[in-house]
């Protein structure tokens, strides 16, 4: 009974990251359709557009607008995909595994096709070039690439520093600096006149929407394939990281 017990134990344990990911994937996935039901409306949230924009003008500082430009770049499609890869590869080394290089191909893969067809369907008008700080952009403003695709990143690299790292603090400030690092670049795309306010909250929504698709695929998946030999997905990734650290320990003969 106690064995039954335990293992009971360990299943519903195991099939919580589940339910979590399921919920956050629904609320992504509403809070883009609303979103996007918003801007074609010109109602809801899309209605405090103008006043955030106008808001954001009247404080523009040129050191800060210099700062953002800066800042904005990392999230851009030189930036991100830069930082994505020293990330993951690092990440691969360290762990011995080529799991997170394989989960962020998969990841970006999706983000690239979901931002080329939310801007299509709206093709919406960026904010009025005279209120922008240059560069000037000309794709269409909806939703905004730069958010989805830093809210992406950074929630794969969330669910990897879940998986891999044991030390609850690390994880805590791994996932808090990572969102804070997704705020910024919303916030300075606003802040820049490049994108309205809505097109960033539906960036990040979609983002985030994605990254968890992604993440249950890779949590089902694994689930799948070691259902019978591990409880949750991770304790796999535990062992890879301690089967690599016994072969990195291991003397040469």
């Amino acid at each position: 009974r106690l064995v039954g017990s335990e293992m009971c134990i360990r299943d519903s344990v195991g099939a919580l990251p589940l339910v979590a990911t399921i919920a956050g994937l629904t609320a992504g996935v509403v809070s883009a359709h609303e979103t996007y039901e918003s801007v074609q409306t010109g109602q809801g949230a899309a209605a405090v557009d103008a006043p955030v924009q106008a808001w954001m003008v009247a404080h523009r500082v040129a050191w800060l607008d210099t700062a953002a430009t800066w800042f904005t770049d990392l999230g851009g499609k030189v930036g991100m995909p830069i930082l994505a890869t020293v990330t993951v590869l690092a990440l691969a080394r360290w762990w011995r595994t080529w799991t997170p290089v394989v989960v962020m191909l998969w990841a970006t893969a999706g983000s690239l096709a979901l931002t080329s067809v939310g801007k299509e369907l709206t093709a919406r008008a960026r904010p009025p070039a005279a209120q922008a700080v240059p560069p000037l952009e000309t794709s269409a403003s909806f939703p905004s690439g730069h958010t989805l695709n830093a809210a992406l990143v950074s929630g794969v690299i969330a669910y990897l520093a879940l998986l891999y790292v044991r030390s609850l603090r690390g994880r805590i400030l791994t996932c808090m600096g990572l969102a804070l690092f997704v705020g910024l670049i919303g916030l300075s795309r606003v802040y820049l006149g490049h994108h309205w306010l809505t097109d960033v909250l539906a960036g990040g929504a979609i983002g985030g929407a994605w990254a968890l698709a992604v993440v249950l695929g890779h949590w089902l998946y694994v689930r799948l394939r070691t259902k019978d030999r591990a409880p949750t997905v991770r304790e796999v990734a535990q062992r890879h990281r301690d089967q690599g650290a016994t072969v990195t320990s291991e003397p040469a003969r």
